[in-house]
């Protein structure tokens, strides 16, 4: 099936060279192309170009995107999207002055949201996470990393990665799960969290990999939280049965979770708030992609990453929504994109790389998603008229897409 989307104003996001990341000043490149058409064969980019070199040829489907940039899908590569419950009222305990952490330790925060988890149904929750994801769509994100972790017993656990792996099944993005039983200490592990990762690493992940259930394995490596050697001894347990690392890192403290997250080959390290020197010399060279939260920085009132350092420094930077009830409660990546300007000072060039080729390759499909490229997976996403590609960060108070396109289909 072939469709057209001719009379582009602007395609923003080319990227000619397969890269699977883009680093440093390379960041600040993209390369855009006026008055121009693109094809679509079945799930598929087959072609762009300038609109003078267009051909006569018969389309299944033709849309006219007179006015209308385009754009590839954002991808999303740190959420918590599958939840029970919203956490409003320690919304204003923090106004009132709590901490996150004072939170946790009584035993809201994560714990608060584990207790709903347990009481509630395999599909009410699917129900309620596929809803989001169709909001998460029409905003413009295409593919997207969920999380487990508001289980933290292997009966919940279990119930939410179930529920990732029915969103898969169902939903037209692009999905990616990761588990992560090591998000918060239960209570009753209090003074004794090593039974708990132990239950971890001999319960849960040997039945999370019997099916099939995670590409990802992760641990909230932090202060409060769980230890370097708690994570070491995760990481290598999920590593056996197949799990590539991912890490919280570096949110309340500097906590080592970036070293060890470069040591054990982690894919990404996420959060980064509390960053220095050292951390950043840590990745140069590395396969691990930092990853920044804005909108939980944001939420919590955090020191903010330096991300303009890290760039400087020749890194690649992503960013992401860190989409949850308690921390960071929006998973609109077109907000995220103006974060990545107006609170990191990042030029609009840079923070759309940030939100899609890297983010793209903080969940591994970089090579098929992020850009847009001869070959690559159709996702892509069409604009209301608007004047620049500099209007998507600028306006941040409106949504700007029209209309998507996942897997070469309009959606």
């Amino acid at each position: 099936m072939l469709t057209l989307i001719k009379n582009i104003k602007q395609i923003v996001g080319i990227d000619r060279t397969n890269r699977l990341r883009i680093q440093g000043k390379e960041m600040s490149q993209l390369e855009t192309l006026s008055d121009a058409y693109l094809i679509v064969e079945d799930e598929n980019i087959k072609a762009f170009g300038p609109m003078s070199e267009l051909k006569d040829h018969t389309f299944d489907h033709e849309y006219d995107a007179t006015g209308r940039m385009l754009f590839p899908s954002f991808c999303d590569s740190h959420t918590h999207l599958v939840y029970a419950n919203s956490r409003e009222h320690e919304f204003v305990d923090k106004i009132r002055g709590l901490s996150y952490e004072e939170i946790a330790k009584r035993g809201g925060g994560i714990l608060n949201s584990a207790k709903a988890t347990a009481a509630t149904s395999e599909d009410e929750l699917y129900n309620m996470a596929i809803q989001r994801l169709e909001t998460v769509k029409s905003l413009g994100t295409g593919a997207i990393e969920i999380k487990s972790g508001y289980g933290l017993t292997t009966e919940s656990e279990l119930k939410l990665l179930r529920v990732i792996r029915r969103l898969k099944e169902n939903s037209p993005l692009t999905i990616k799960s990761n588990f992560l039983g090591a998000h918060g200490i239960p209570m009753e592990y209090r003074g004794h969290q090593e039974d708990y990762v132990d239950l971890v690493i001999n319960e849960m992940i040997p039945k999370v990999a019997a099916e099939g259930l995670a590409d990802y394995i992760d641990v909230f490596c932090d202060q409060g939280f769980f230890t370097v050697e708690d994570t070491e001894r995760i990481l290598e347990a999920g590593i056996k049965y197949g799990m590539r690392p991912k890490i919280h890192a570096n949110e309340m403290a500097v906590s080592g979770g970036v070293q060890v997250g470069v040591k054990y080959g982690a894919i990404s390290v996420d959060h980064l708030e509390q960053m220095g020197d050292a951390e950043i010399e840590c990745l140069k060279g590395s396969e691990t992609m930092p990853t920044i939260l804005p909108g939980c920085a944001f939420f919590l009132n955090l020191p903010l990453s330096p991300a303009r350092k890290m760039i400087d420094a020749g890194l690649s930077v992503a960013m992401a929504s860190d989409y949850n009830p308690g921390t960071a409660p929006s998973f609109n990546m077109q907000l995220v994109l103006s974060m990545a300007c107006i609170r990191y000072r990042l030029t609009p060039e840079e923070a759309f790389n940030a939100t899609t080729i890297n983010t793209a390759y903080a969940m591994g499909v970089s090579d098929r998603l992020g850009s847009i490229a001869v070959g690559k997976q159709a996702n892509f996403y069409i604009t209301k008229p608007i004047p620049s590609y500099e209007y998507m960060p600028y306006a941040y108070g409106e949504n700007k897409v029209e209309t998507v396109f996942l897997k070469g289909k309009r959606v």
